[in-house]
């Protein structure tokens, strides 16, 4: 049985996938690379920052194709300077549906 430490709900899952975000009440599209994901959150990079408690929909696009674009809409909880890029953790509020 795998082993689990952390105190969370869902387990984060590594990720290094390109991503798409824009605040969600403009059309001005910005890319970023994921992080990493979860049943409730992600973390990205981008080299714009977010101010915290924006709403953004970001569109996450795995390199395989058996794994489905991801169309997700978040609120964003901390944004950080990390060696000229922006680390951006947000809540996910909902999964649109195709």
């Amino acid at each position: 049985m795998l082993e689990y430490d952390e105190k969370r709900d869902f387990i984060r899952m590594q990720a290094d996938c390109k991503l798409t975000f824009r605040l969600a009440d403009t059309d001005i599209v910005h890319e970023g690379v994921c992080v990493n994901i979860s049943g409730s959150g992600i973390l990205f990079e981008a080299d714009t920052p977010v101010a915290v408690g924006k709403a953004l929909v970001v569109c996450l696009v795995p390199q395989n194709k058996i794994t489905p674009p991801l169309t997700a809409y978040i609120e964003t909880l901390r944004c950080t300077a990390d060696a000229g890029r922006y680390r951006i953790a947000g809540a996910i509020k909902g999964i649109k549906s195709e």
